[in-house]
């Protein structure tokens, strides 16, 4: 399982939202080895009052916070990364000096999905990757 929020600008998510989920599903798809319909992303459009950061960022700027079971090897989350920062830039115009990305990863006994404990929930992925 992976949540993925996904700050910035107003003026960016509406002008670029489709972009955006697309590169962030290919890279998760692509490092994570997730499946194609298990597509979970949220938009928190702001306000430029309501997001305070450093002008060296610039107007693109953009965090994204992935939320997932742990289990995952620290080569797969590098290439994750990775592959978050070069498709963005690519496919949505975010260049990497713009975006911040953090995974936070929790036992899946945390999790309650569908009416199920994560635990306890046949995925039909791996996490082990």
């Amino acid at each position: 399982m992976a949540q993925v929020t996904i700050y910035a600008r107003r003026q960016l998510i509406e002008a670029r939202r489709a972009a955006i989920s697309d590169a962030i599903h290919g890279a998760v798809m692509s490092a994570l080895e997730y499946p194609a319909e298990k597509r979970f992303h949220r938009f928190i459009a702001l306000d430029a009052e309501d997001f305070v950061y450093p002008d060296d960022r610039g107007e693109n700027y953009t965090i994204i916070e992935i939320s997932m079971f742990d289990g995952r090897s620290d080569s797969a989350k590098r290439a994750l990364i990775e592959q978050l920062f070069a498709r963005l830039d690519a496919e949505a115009g975010i260049p990497p000096h713009s975006m911040e990305i953090t995974i936070t990863e929790t036992p899946r006994v945390n999790w309650g999905i569908r009416g199920v404990n994560g635990a306890d929930l046949a995925l039909g992925y791996r996490v082990d990757i």
